[in-house]
């Protein structure tokens, strides 16, 4: 169980990343998730069955997810829609486009097909349950690289404005940037990374499907909360790390529930239940943890504000 925990919390944290950048970065509402990550993953699986190498297709489904979240922003910062009406927009047309992606079928099968995870668990076949671990390894480095390439990005002088868009747009405007090109950029390299997740999804479950996006921006959002309950740091490596261990988390949860929920008459139809609740639990905390540190702060300050360097 624990390699499955660890393969999926890898595959789904190059998703929650995407999620991190939206909603903690730019602070931008995107619900082109539940869209960009399906979109993936039917690239994926027409690519493959049609006989092209998993890395091209890879590349493939990061280039779609990219122009995804090209229409989410050009929909929102030219026609001046708000971030959650233009990605529910996007999510809506892009139903539509999966569908002709894979030629009006729902899903496409990848059992038989040619894959870069069923090569390399042939290529573990003579070791002993090492085709799973082998899986957590490359999954691993996948994720590895590309938080590494995530970290350097948001070192440029490029990732410091877009960080500093979500926080201070009239900072960048002061400066004399256009604050729509840096918000762009930043909601199609999101939206890229989703699609890359839903590629790799596909490989791993053996199938395509456009439903695959179905509750994707909840259980996104679930990671993340987790991860920031796990570590609190302002630094972008730590907040990188704390994604990826909030979406390793959540699996683990999420799979013990399908296991184990039976025990309180749980089955899986309460899973997306579950996640809700688990949102509604983290928000609540996040909230009583920071009013008490406040009059914690206020208390040792005697009420007034802390003095600087204090």
């Amino acid at each position: 169980m624990l390699e499955v925990i660890l393969t999926e919390g890898f595959i789904y944290g190059i998703m929650v990343m995407g999620v991190f950048i939206t909603f903690r970065v730019l602070n931008f509402a995107d619900m082109t998730v539940d869209g960009s990550f399906p979109l993936g993953a039917v690239i994926m699986g027409v690519m493959l069955t049609a006989r092209l190498p998993s890395f091209s297709a890879l590349a493939l489904a990061f280039a779609g997810g990219v122009l995804a979240g090209f229409i989410t922003a050009l929909i929102h910062t030219r026609l001046k829609i708000p971030d959650l009406l233009s990605g529910i927009l996007t999510m809506t047309m892009l139903s539509s486009i999966n569908l002709r992606v894979m030629s009006n079928r729902a899903n496409i099968s990848l059992i038989k097909t040619p894959t870069l995870f069923s090569a390399i668990i042939e290529a573990a076949q003579s070791f002993p349950g090492g085709s799973a671990w082998m899986l957590v390894l490359f999954c691993s480095l996948v994720v590895v690289f590309i938080k590494l390439i995530l970290d350097l990005f948001f070192h440029t002088d490029f990732g410091l404005t877009l960080g500093a868009l979500g926080a201070n747009p009239q900072l960048i405007i002061s400066q004399g940037m256009n604050p729509d090109v840096i918000k762009i950029s930043g909601i199609c390299l999101a939206n890229g990374l989703v699609a890359v997740s839903g590629a790799l999804a596909a490989m791993y479950q053996g199938f395509a499907d456009v439903n695959f996006g179905s509750g994707m921006i909840v259980s996104g959002l679930a990671s993340l909360m987790l991860g920031e309950f796990l570590i609190r740091s302002n630094r972008i490596g730590l907040l990188t790390m704390r994604v990826i261990l909030g979406s390793i988390m959540y699996r683990g949860l999420m799979i013990m529930a399908r296991n184990y929920g039976y025990r309180i008459n749980m089955n899986p139809n309460d899973l997306k239940l579950m996640t809700a609740l688990l949102i509604v639990i983290c928000i609540i905390i996040s909230r009583t943890g920071f009013r008490s540190g406040y009059r914690k702060n206020e208390k040792d300050t005697g009420g007034k504000p802390a003095e600087k360097g204090s």
